[in-house]
């Protein structure tokens, strides 16, 4: 038996590897600039080396042209600054409609300037301070964004400025040195904030990257005019730190020793409303299911005062909630490295894991003109995962909760009448595996009226909309209906009658993951699909709803962008994306493949990743990237310019797969159900299919040689590869996997799994099943890892050693989930799978070529 355990250093984060390098995509995004009157826009385009060209379209007329020429605009531009420009190259990052039709606004850091089409003049206009770009403090976290983008500085000040990326966590890291009188381009992704800072004068501020890009020119005026948002005081105050006043502000309820208080704001006098509080059973506002529950670990708790209570419209009625306290359950672990002192320092977060007990809120009725208790029967949600306020009705005689049973097999919407406190079922979905309602777009309530909403359920089979009576608890009517699902509901024209919605699967032979845009009337007539063409759609409306523009693309597809008018009537092609600059030096897009799953007929989805050196008279082993989280699809169906570890694990000399199997969401219910109670599954009967009748059309992949990778779920399903099909993967790397769903997070478990009943749980286990190990595994963790408990790596490689394994484990200090995907770990999946696989080999087979 060999164990290899490699520890390493995480200093190299933000080094990029060769494999990430790219070219870069134009005119793949349309970001519209709309007219006040909703009837023209302008648009820019990035172009190759370092070009820039301004459109103008009329939505009404259909048509699209060059917002100016760009020619005589460099002529003005070179007279106005005494120096040649390029028509390519104008010093214009923005336009502004301006009074007269044939006069435009020209913005750049030189200064605004009016240009008249029919003089061919360029007039300076003075600086409008109210559209300057304004600079924040403090830094925000950057937002998680696929949308890349650039952004340019320009450095007027006698000093240099550094520039810093703000990440996803908050933490400030350099990437440039900008010196006075000089520029810098730097590739960004849309959401992403960065940080100028000037080191001699401290002077500091920051900036978010919007999709279209941003070029900034730094002035003293600039970095002296930021918006400090400061850290203490309302604004930064915690949600519902603060007792509700009653409508009629006569009231305002709180707590005193955990027991629900009522105080007259007129004369000041206090009114105790229970008796029933303890600390144990509280009246206090809860803290503990966000910590623990929730994942927001650093959550403080409420002031002791502070209740969670809501009040009837007319201030007659109060509805307030009583929580059972638990035991916080934290996770512990060691951080060895710490950045600021040589010894290792313990830290611990609340955790709850499947099974655990959590806290419960039960509702309390009082009425306030005698501060009468009403009791609320419990009978209609007697395990509540969760029991949530909805709203009241408008004359204040009812409210609504929603409850989530326990085991998340029933969901139930109940109304309590406040005279009586009597509670009966509105909406009861029931499912004999699980509701999926951590879903956005499942268990989706949409209020029409007090009588009337809609609600989004998968009791046919498939996720539709349906029409609910809320005075007789009972479906309406269906108001879509079919073999696809509804996405989202995306917006309720009550006095139109419409709903619009993002549907998947809607058209017949399309992969069934493509987004399209839809409209419906509210009586379940008149069903359009918005937009066309096979592909995965983004909508933007315009500022009136009588136009969109549709950005649709595949992975083997760049982005189109096209003008509609609201009935999906095509107005004018905007633009086709061109991605010439990445097909270089044999780099090509993804191949989509379709091939039946286990039944020999369910469509089964996924694309191949070909090396940039691709040979068809070649043997290529082939990895599979694997994630088969139940929450979701996971294969990508949209364009993307970066495939990171794909791309680099291709260009080290394999075939990289990714596919969706049943057990993944938004199929069919009945594709969904496979993962019920059965994670171990992870759709492999239909991967392995995928992948034998991918070989049969493509002859170059060799099945001798399969490998797997993934992280988090992903971990798991890796590992359970070499488990449970240790006869078709010869190989497997596992980072920070789950790989005992009993000591994950409580939410995202106990929704496919249910409670830890019988031997469910064990069932699923790899740790449980470590002795069944086949093949080579590396294992990877890192060690500050707060989202999977990293001992459940450490538990599972003693099993493995117990049993006698061989295996490697990787333990990265410093780092957290996802931890393989730091350059030195990545760097080590790539020489493991070339260890385990081998590399492409030669062959005298009969060559095929890689469709067109």
């Amino acid at each position: 038996m060999t164990v290899r355990i490699l520890l390493l250093s995480t200093l190299l984060y933000c080094t990029v590897p060769a494999a990430f390098a790219q070219g870069r995509v134009y005119r793949d995004r349309v970001e519209p600039q709309w007219n006040v009157s909703g009837t023209q826009f302008w648009y820019s385009n990035r172009l190759p080396e370092d070009g820039r060209e301004f459109w103008l379209v009329d939505a009404e007329q259909g048509s699209r042209r060059p917002a100016f020429d760009a020619e005589a605009v460099a002529q003005a531009f070179s007279r106005q600054l005494s120096q040649e420009m390029d028509p390519r190259q104008l010093p214009v990052d923005s336009l502004e409609f301006a009074a007269a039709a044939e006069t435009l606004v020209l913005v750049g850091k030189n200064g605004r300037f009016l240009w008249n089409t029919a003089q061919s003049s360029l007039t300076p206009l003075p600086q409008d301070a109210a559209t300057a770009l304004r600079l924040f403090l403090p830094p925000r976290p950057s937002q998680g964004s696929s949308d890349s983008t650039e952004l340019e500085i320009h450095n007027q000040l006698d000093q240099p400025v550094s520039l810093i990326w703000i990440s996803t966590a908050g933490e400030e890291r350099h990437y440039a040195d900008v010196a006075p009188g000089a520029s810098h381009r730097q590739h960004s992704w849309a959401g992403h904030v960065w940080m100028l800072r000037v080191e001699d004068s401290g002077n500091s501020g920051c900036f978010r990257v919007p999709a279209d890009g941003i070029s900034v020119t730094v002035t003293r005026e600039l970095l002296t005019s930021v918006e400090r948002q400061p850290r203490g005081g309302r604004r930064n105050r915690q949600p519902g730190a603060e007792n509700p006043v009653s409508p009629d502000a006569h009231w305002q309820p709180f707590v005193r020793e955990n027991n629900l208080w009522l105080k007259n704001l007129q004369d000041e006098s206090e009114q105790q409303l229970t008796n029933s509080g303890t600390a144990e059973w509280t009246f206090r506002r809860d803290a503990q299911r966000a910590r623990s529950v929730g994942m927001n670990f650093d959550l403080q708790d409420f002031p002791d005062h502070v209740s969670n209570c809501r009040w009837s419209p007319d201030s007659e009625y109060l509805l307030a909630w009583q929580t059972t306290q638990v035991t916080e359950t934290r996770v512990h672990y060691v951080e060895s490295t710490p950045g600021d002192q040589l010894q290792p320092r313990l830290h611990s977060y609340p955790y709850l894991k499947p099974g655990a007990e959590i806290p419960v809120a039960t509702p309390h009725l009082f009425r306030i003109s005698d501060a009468t208790h009403i009791p609320v029967s419990t009978d209609l949600f007697p395990n509540p995962w969760s029991l949530e306020f909805q709203r009241w009705s408008a004359d204040g005689s009812r409210c609504w909760l929603m409850y989530n049973e326990r085991g998340h097999q029933r969901i139930r919407l109940l109304e309590i009448t406040v005279d009586d406190g009597k509670v009966r079922t509105v909406i009861d979905e029931y499912s004999p595996t699980f509701i999926h309602y951590s879903a956005e777009g499942k268990t989706e309530l949409r209020w029409l009226s007090d009588e009337q909403a809609i609600w989004t359920s998968e009791r046919s089979g498939w996720n539709h909309l349906y029409s609910i009576d809320l005075q007789h608890g009972k479906v309406a009517h269906p108001i879509t209906t079919g073999e696809w699902n509804v996405r989202r509901i995306d917006r309720i024209d009550m006095e139109a009658g419409l709903i619009w919605f993002t549907a998947v699967g809607i058209i017949a032979g399309q992969d069934p993951g493509f987004e399209h845009a839809c409209r419906v009337r509210l009586d379940g007539s008149e069903l359009r699909v918005l937009t066309e063409g096979d592909g995965f759609h983004q909508i933007q409306w315009s500022p009136d709803r009588r136009w969109f523009i549709d950005r649709w693309s595949r992975v083997d597809l760049p982005p189109v962008s096209d003008l509609r008018s609201a009935d999906g009537a095509l107005v004018c092609r905007l633009e086709t994306a061109d991605a010439s600059e990445l097909l270089t030096d044999g780099r090509t897009l993804p191949i989509r493949f379709t091939a039946a799953g286990r039944d020999g007929h369910t469509p089964i989805w996924g694309i191949i990743h070909l090396p940039d050196d691709f040979s068809p008279d070649r043997s290529w082993p082939v990895v599979e990237n694997i994630y088969a989280g139940p929450h979701d699809y996971h294969v990508p169906k949209e364009f993307r310019s970066v495939w990171g570890h794909q791309r680099q694990i291709a260009n080290s000399g394999f075939i990289v797969v990714q596919i969706d199997g049943m057990g993944t969401a938004w199929r069919s219910r009945e594709f969904h159900n496979v993962c019920w109670q059965n994670l171990k599954d992870a759709g492999f009967p239909d991967r392995i299919a995928w992948m034998q009748a991918a070989a049969q059309a493509f002859d170059w992949l060799d099945l001798s040689r399969v490998g797997i990778y993934g992280g988090s779920a992903g971990g798991q399903n890796a590992m359970a590869a070499l488990l449970w099909h240790g006869d078709f993967y010869r190989a497997a790397v596992a980072d920070c996997g789950c790989h005992d769903n009993r000591m994950d997070k409580i939410w995202w478990n106990e929704q496919w799994l249910g409670l830890p009943r019988n031997d469910i749980y064990e069932r699923n286990s790899n740790t449980e099943h470590a002795h069944l190990l086949q093949g080579r595994l590396m294992l990877v963790v890192g060690e500050l890892d707060r989202n999977v408990d990293p001992a459940t790596t450490m538990q599972v490689a003693r099993r493995l050693i117990q049993a006698g394994k061989d295996f490697d484990l990787v333990v990265v200090p410093g780092a957290g989930h996802g931890a393989c995907e730091t350059p030195w770990a990545s760097r080590k999946r790539i020489e493991f799978f070339r260890t385990a696989l081998g590399q492409p080999e030669p062959r005298a087979a009969t060559v095929q070529a890689v469709p067109d």
